[in-house]
Parts: structure tokens; C-alpha cells; sequence
């Protein structure tokens, strides 16, 4: 920060005192939609958020966690952990993700942007590889963005294009990936008709083929490394329509788990391996599944799974997928830079900092609270504590997770006196609700409710001041509804599991001894978000948040 004047120092709140320990609880994927059996945190036993929406009006409301209020390009964007504990670390809001995206796009600044320089050097003797989700869900990637990347690639100089697809079936219906390849063949055609060697090359389900993350099973990855680097897939096809319509009726496999294969010339040889020489960008948007095949792309040294060859590629994300690793070292569109997020002041201001979560949300209660940074802003103020996740299993196998763990780390971090702010996060019903498993997500909701009273139990021993939010809906709706919000039915009259995040709204309670009498949630902010969470942390630390910051969700009423 080098602008002249510029303080670190915050001004003491009026009203508000300082000194009281605060735990800061983020429910990962944890909404408030209506009450049915499809509600998994309505059928939960999870008396503890319960009372804290029943026993105080005045200290309960509900914020957006989607949309524009995460900086996202549209009301119809689902909010997701990423741009969620962004804004509710940074205090206001940044184009996120896809929007950035978009906003290079539009403007054409990404064909002349630093990664598509680099990559465009491929184009007079190699060809270009594009590697990412087929779909219009808008989470991890778009058509859209991919059709234009394409369109714009052909436009600056590219004359060979392969397209490796992965379907989707998680973020959007089921069989919805048939339509989606239809789509991209017409538009590959129409560059085909003007000169452009433009075509699918391979493809695979999201779940099952190059899509994993945290490391959890690289056997992922590798299945899409020999489909779209060596050309090899146990199931070989002319067409991309074909082989998923295939894929889907004869082995009965879904989008989300479709075998990978290669599409294959008149000779039987495949028609778009990676070679040197050739560009590739991995077009998804969200990090977090992109990692792993980046490493891949990226490392020389690398002892995951044997690769057979590393060809010498120039390869760049769509974004940089990690800030801490630089990875990859070349990407389209650059991103937000979140700078003076909530984390930083109050460290600068002697608020002394624990934060905590499982391996799977680590991550989010750290690098992107603090705005995508890695490390301590003040070693000697924060302690950041990880717990393993389980791995190699699918969380409805385990849905406690390591719910309680945390709970204990926080309880000890609370009892302890050293620290004036506990942050957590309970990522139970997001990673349960993502498996579509109800029962265990019913399972998952309980155990982190549990984990919640664990906290507020340590936060009475104190004294102190709790704030209960969460960063996007997922548990409190499982199934997919119709126009009328009725379940949606396939076409055989089974319902439609959902298994991706939501629109819905996401809770912020507040509450504890320590809470000044008088506090209440104010009236006139007609439809806040995430980002007014910070302010409202600062004011019950007893600070006045600095002046560009979303505003606090708080006032102190003279009773």
C-alpha cells in the first residue's frame, strides 16, 4: 500500500468494547431454505442452530451468498467456498472468477494478455489443446466462455484445435452433456468450413477423468493424462456425440462418471494427442479441481502417477489456480487483487488470531479469508491449525468428518485466553452434500451442529461473543425443483438429486455474554451479503470498520 496517508490503524468503535474473545463459525454449505424432507438441515436434529434462530429475532438474519453479492456475473450463479470466504474476509466485493472471465472476454483483453501471448507462440506449427468442464452450470467453467475462447483463438492466428471434454452431470442435470457436445460440434463445423482444423479430441466424466481434487485418488488425473497427452482410452470413437451417447445407454454410466475415450481418424489413430510444441489451456475458471492436472502439465519433476511422456508444451490456466504455488506460472485472465482484507487490519491492530478447519477447508479459512494469500500476516499473533481430512474415501462414508476435532482445537484455542479471535469452519455439509448421499448428509448436519454447541459452550466459559455464518447454501436443499419448486422427476419418476450448491440464502447469528446489551441486526440494509460480515467482526472486536468496507450489519440501540 503506498498511498500517501494511508493507516492500518482502526478507529475504536463508540459503543463497542474490546477484549472479548469472538468465534467466528463458518458453516460450510450450510442455506436456510423451506422445511421439507428434502431439507437435510430441517430433518437434522441440530437443536443448537435451532435456538439461535428461535430465542433471538434481533440477532439472526440471512445474507446472500450468491450472485453479484460474491462478485459474481449473475443472480443465476451459485455461490461457491472460493468467492464465499473471499467476501466474508475481505469486506467487500471483487469480481470473481467467472466474471473476470467474462470481462476479459468482452473486452478482448485476454487475446492480448500475457498468458495468450505466451501460448499463441504454439499456433504456426503446433496445435492448440483445450482441457476442461462441458457444461453451462457455471461453477467450474462455461460454453459460452469456452465457444468465445475458441472463436478468439481461431481469430489470432490458431490453426489447429482440439478439444478434450469432461461432462458434467454434478452442476447441471444429468444427460444434459449430450446437448452440450451437439453444441460444440456445431461450432467446431462452422471453423472447420472456414480452414480451421477444429475438433474434439477426447473426453470423460468429470468425476472419474482429470477432475479430482486435494489429491484424493491421482488415478483421476492419470485416466485423463493417457486420453488427452498419449491418445489412449480403452474406448475409441469417430464422433464426441456418439461416444457419450454410447458410453451413457450401453454401460449406463452417468455424466459425472463416464468412462474416458479418444476420438479416433479413418486409420484408427487418435486425432489429438499433446505433443511438443503444442499449447494447452485448462479453461475452468475454479481452482479447485484444476490443480492436480496442472501439476501434471507443469512439473518436470513429478512422481504421482508415470506420465510415459512430458511433452514440452506451453500451458496456461484460464486463472491461476494457486497463489501460494504459482501454479500454473501462465494464465489468461489475472486475478482479483484483495488487498487489506478484515484479517490483515485487525492483526495490524493487536487482534490475536486462531484459525482452523480440515484439510478440505483449510484453505478457505485462511488463503481465501485473506484474500488469496498465503502465510501469517504476524507469526507472533496467529496460529493456524490443519486437520487431516480422511482420504481416499467419499465423505457420505465418514459425514462426522473431523467435525468435532475442530470443535476441540477451537474449544482449547477459546479456554486457552491467547487468542481474541477463533475462526473455524465446519465443512459437513457442503463435502456430504455434494455426494447427493441424503442420509448422510441428515448424518453431516448433526455432527457440525454439535460442533457448534461444542463452541458456544467455550464461548460462555469466556465470556465471550460468537458470530455463526456459513459461505453458500448445499445441505438445505437436495433435490432439483421444477418451475412450480416441486422436486424434479428424471424420466423414469425417480427424483433428481441435487448435488451442487444453491441460490439459497446463508444465516449469520450473533450472540454471547460478551455481546454488549443493545446490539441488534439493523434495519435498514435491505438485501446484504457476505461481504457486510466483515464490518460487523471489526465492530464486535470493538473497531470501526474502515470506510470502503461493505457496512456492518450492526447497531448499538440504548435499551
Amino acid at each position: 500500500m503506498g498511498s500517501s496517508g494511508f493507516s492500518w490503524k482502526l478507529a475504536d468503535h463508540p459503543k463497542l468494547p474490546k477484549g472479548k474473545t469472538l468465534a467466528l463459525i463458518v458453516l460450510d454449505g450450510w442455506g436456510e431454505a423451506k422445511p421439507d424432507q428434502y431439507n437435510c438441515i430441517h430433518v437434522a436434529e441440530t437443536p443448537t442452530m435451532d435456538s439461535l434462530k428461535q430465542d433471538a429475532p434481533d440477532r439472526w438474519r440471512l445474507v446472500k451468498a450468491h450472485g453479484t453479492a460474491v462478485g459474481l456475473p449473475s443472480e443465476d450463479d451459485m455461490g461457491n467456498s472460493e468467492v464465499g470466504h473471499n467476501a466474508l474476509g475481505a469486506g467487500r466485493i471483487f469480481a470473481q472468477g467467472a466474471k473476470l472471465v467474462d470481462l476479459a472476454l468482452a473486452s478482448g483483453k485476454i487475446f492480448e494478455g500475457e498468458g495468450f501471448t505466451y501460448i499463441k507462440e504454439c499456433f504456426e506449427n503446433g496445435t492448440l489443446h483445450l482441457i476442461g468442464l462441458l457444461s453451462d452450470g457455471g461453477v467450474h467453467s462455461r460454453l459460452d466462455q469456452l465457444l468465445l475462447l475458441i472463436k478468439g483463438a481461431a481469430e489470432n492466428g490458431g490453426k489447429k484445435i482440439r478439444v478434450h471434454i469432461l461432462t458434467d452431470g454434478r452442476d447441471v442435470l444429468d444427460g444434459s452433456s449430450v446437448g452440450f457436445v451437439e453444441t460444440l460440434e456445431n461450432e467446431l463445423a462452422k471453423l472447420r468450413e472456414k480452414g480451421v482444423d477444429a475438433q474434439i479430441a477426447s473426453g470423460g466424466g468429470r468425476m472419474y477423468v482429470t477432475m479430482d481434487r486435494y489429491e484424493n485418488d491421482w488415478d483421476v488425473v492419470k485416466r485423463g493424462w493417457d486420453a488427452q497427452v498419449l491418445g489412449e482410452a480403452p474406448y475409441k470413437f469417430r464422433n464426441a456425440v456418439e461416444a457419450v451417447k454410447k458410453l451413457r445407454e450401453e454401460l449406463k454410466a452417468s455424466d459425472q462418471y463416464l468412462p474416458p475415450f479418444v476420438i479416433i481418424d479413418e486409420d484408427g489413430r487418435a486425432v489429438g494427442p499433446i505433443v511438443d510444441g503444442d499449447a494447452v489451456v485448462t479453461f475452468n475458471f475454479r481452482a479447485d479441481r484444476m490443480v492436480m492436472i496442472a501439476k501434471a502439465l507443469e512439473y518436470e519433476n513429478f512422481d504421482k502417477f508415470d506420465r510415459v511422456r512430458f511433452p514440452k508444451i506451453r500451458y496456461a490456466g484460464m486463472l491461476q489456480y494457486d497463489g501460494e504455488l504459482k501454479l500454473p506460472n501462465h494464465y489468461l485472465v489475472s486475478p482479483p487483487e484483495i488487498e487489506r482484507t478484515s484479517g490483515e487490519y485487525l492483526v495490524h491492530n493487536g487482534v490475536r488470531t486462531f484459525a482452523c478447519s480440515e484439510t478440505v477447508k483449510f484453505g478457505h479459512v485462511t488463503f481465501f479469508w485473506n484474500g488469496n494469500r498465503s502465510g501469517y500476516f504476524n507469526p507472533e499473533l496467529e496460529e493456524y491449525v490443519e486437520i487431516p481430512s480422511d482420504s481416499g474415501i467419499t465423505f457420505n462414508v465418514q459425514p462426522k468428518m473431523k467435525a468435532l476435532e475442530i470443535a476441540e482445537k477451537a474449544r482449547e484455542a477459546i479456554l486457552s485466553g491467547k487468542f481474541d479471535q477463533v475462526r473455524v469452519n465446519l465443512p459437513n455439509g457442503d463435502m456430504v452434500g455434494h455426494t447427493g448421499d441424503i442420509e448422510a448428509t441428515v448424518v453431516a448436519c448433526k455432527a457440525a451442529d454439535e460442533a457448534v454447541k461444542m463452541i458456544l459452550d467455550a464461548v460462555e466459559q469466556v465470556g465471550g461473543i460468537y458470530v455463526v455464518t456459513a459461505d453458500h447454501g448445499n445441505a438445505e436443499d437436495m433435490v432439483k425443483r421444477g418451475k412450480t419448486g416441486q422436486p424434479a422427476l428424471d424420466k423414469k419418476g425417480n427424483i433428481q438429486i441435487l448435488t451442487s450448491h444453491t441460490l439459497q440464502p446463508v444465516p449469520v447469528a450473533i450472540g454471547g455474554p460478551g455481546l454488549a446489551p443493545g446490539v441488534q441486526f439493523r434495519k435498514d440494509i435491505p438485501i446484504p451479503g457476505l461481504a457486510n460480515v466483515a464490518a460487523t467482526v471489526m465492530n464486535l472486536h470493538g473497531f470501526e470498520a474502515p470506510s470502503d468496507y461493505e457496512p456492518t450489519l450492526v447497531e448499538v440501540v440504548d435499551k
